[in-house]
């Protein structure tokens, strides 16, 4: 095992250089000989998150794992360019939920862009170039008229067609990573470009055509984390629901009105902030959840129930520990991470509201 580049992973009451390293340990310790990454060990892996700790570990330094982990999704990917849901620790050909989640299968273009970036490897670009080509024209199968994205493909065959705010605006940021891609290996994706415009109007303009769900704080933040939102929109949106998830000194709920703060949201919260340039505002949610972090590990619990005091669930996950290392990736200035997350270098497709 190598040791960790943590230079850039150093924050003030959120990670010494000592706690970043065994962080990414940690997760490496879970990652499998042949590159997945469940939840943790004996759980199931499911290719977003699988991704999210992928990307953490190209943040600190560790790109031959990280490329494992890209690889595995090459590997594993239907002949119809989708991945399912969940897949048994230890056994790829265990299928524990065979939807097809339209989200999860986007996300692999975030990391396979953020490695890139990383690495400036070209031949890991077109060696998953198909894979990002083939995961996106699945997805893109689910665009409904109104530009938002069914949420998932069924067993049978069958799509959903109702579509997540959380999952769309996910997906606005993969449709910007794999325009990148394409861009860089010179090959355009007119149709793409067509799809972000359209998601984006969608996730700005049309709140009516996604499901419900604005009890969870992720429909809170994610149309800024995904890129959707962005100034006095972003800050307006962030000012409105502060009060309602932000629990002062713990971190962010992840339903409301349920006394549950998670560690993976918190993170995601701490990297909108930053993405808006609130780096202030961002660090002091990453030290409110130090107290998720496991000393023995150094991976962090998913959450803590403040009204009883316990953590819950007891489980150390590696996207929540894999989520809290971009943010501090990139509130230390880590490039590859502040490209991906930052916006400003993505490419914004066709955009329908530039004379609205």
């Amino acid at each position: 095992m190598t040791t960790p580049r943590t230079e850039h992973l150093v924050l003030p009451g959120v990670l010494t250089a000592e706690q970043a390293a065994a962080t990414v340990r940690g997760i490496l310790a879970v990652q499998r000989e042949d590159g997945a990454i469940p939840w943790f060990r004996g759980h199931h892996l499911d290719p977003w998150d699988h991704t999210e700790a992928a990307m953490a570990l190209d943040a600190a330094g560790e790109h031959e794992a990280a490329e494992r982990a890209y690889e595995w999704l090459a590997r594993h990917q239907n002949k119809d360019g989708s991945w399912y849901a969940a897949y048994a620790d230890g056994d790829a050909d265990d299928i524990t939920d065979r939807g097809r989640e339209t989200n999860f299968v986007a996300y692999i273009a975030v990391g396979v862009w953020h490695h890139y970036l990383s690495t400036g490897d070209d031949t890991f670009l077109d060696r998953m170039w198909p894979a990002v080509y083939a995961a996106i024209e699945y997805v893109l199968r689910l665009q409904q008229p109104g530009g938002q994205i069914g949420w998932k493909g069924e067993e049978d065959g069958s799509f959903t067609t109702d579509a997540l705010l959380t999952g769309s605006s996910s997906i606005h940021h993969a449709l910007r990573c794999a325009l990148a891609v394409a861009e860089q290996r010179e090959e355009p994706q007119p149709d793409w470009e067509l799809a972000v415009g359209a998601l984006r109007h969608a996730i700005r303009r049309h709140p009516e055509r996604f499901l419900d769900k604005d009890r969870y704080s992720m429909d809170w933040y994610y149309p800024v984390l995904g890129g959707a939102l962005t100034g006095a929109e972003a800050k307006s949106r962030i000012e409105e629901g502060w009060e309602r998830f932000v629990v002062p000194g713990l971190g962010v709920r992840c339903v409301v009105p349920n006394p549950w703060v998670t560690g993976g949201e918190s993170a995601e919260l701490a990297l909108t902030l930053w993405a808006m340039g609130e780096s202030d505002r961002a660090l002091d949610i990453l030290q409110s959840i130090q107290h998720l972090r496991d000393a023995e590990t150094g991976l962090y619990w998913t959450g803590y129930v403040f009204e009883d005091q316990a953590i819950w669930p007891r489980e150390l996950t590696t996207w929540t520990a894999g989520s809290l290392l971009l943010a501090v990736a990139a509130l230390g200035g880590d490039e590859a991470t502040c490209t991906v997350f930052g916006g400003g270098q993505l490419p914004r497709g066709l955009d329908p509201d530039c004379c609205a």
